[in-house]
């Protein structure tokens, strides 16, 4: 009996324990609700991942953000990971959420989901 409950608080202890995991920040965690409703469309739920349709995109500038979903276009000078794709929409009421996302991405390079 000794031996099972050994066995149960050390699991417990396991599945309790920490993470590498840290926590977003709110800017990011409201910009993981813009992500996880619209972007996961057509890219992975990881953006550390590619999707169907659109390529991983943690890491993602804002700058790049603001041009590919505002305007359908890339920045000056940005090589886009799929060559020859320009099948994004343009979503330019998410205007006021680019520094969100830019901070949801930042934050998912370094964070394992």
């Amino acid at each position: 009996m000794r031996i099972l409950s050994l066995a149960a608080f050390v699991l417990l202890a396991l599945a309790c324990g920490p993470t590498n995991e840290r926590p977003l920040s709110d800017l990011a965690r409201e910009g993981e609700k813009v992500y996880q409703n619209i972007c996961i469309a057509c890219h992975n739920g990881n953006p550390n991942l590619d999707g169907a349709l659109g390529p991983a995109n943690a890491g993602s500038s804002a700058e790049l953000l603001a041009a590919k979903v505002l305007h359908g276009e890339y920045p000056p000078g940005y090589t886009p990971k799929r060559p020859g794709s320009n099948a994004m929409p343009r979503f330019e009421s998410l205007a006021d959420k680019i520094p969100a996302l830019a901070a949801y991405l930042g934050e998912a390079k370094t964070t394992p989901k």
